[in-house]
């Protein structure tokens, strides 16, 4: 684990989303970054397939998700 430098301003975007997205500011800073590293290692993928992509790597059932 280590600290990573940043911008005053881009610490206020993070606090702002993790409110929105109910994370804490280091989980929306990994988020961002997680999702950053897979976009330019993948760069064909658009942002919802890489997610797709995840939730399928954790075996996350999609379709039990709509089931009421």
């Amino acid at each position: 684990m280590g600290i990573v430098k940043i911008s005053n301003e881009l610490h206020e975007e993070i606090r702002k989303a993790s409110a929105a997205m109910v994370r804490s500011i280091n989980s929306q800073s990994e988020f961002w970054i997680k999702i950053g590293m897979l976009a330019e290692t993948n760069p064909n993928m658009t942002y919802t397939e890489i997610i797709r992509e995840q939730l399928r790597l954790a075996e996350v059932d999609m379709d039990g998700a709509s089931d009421e």
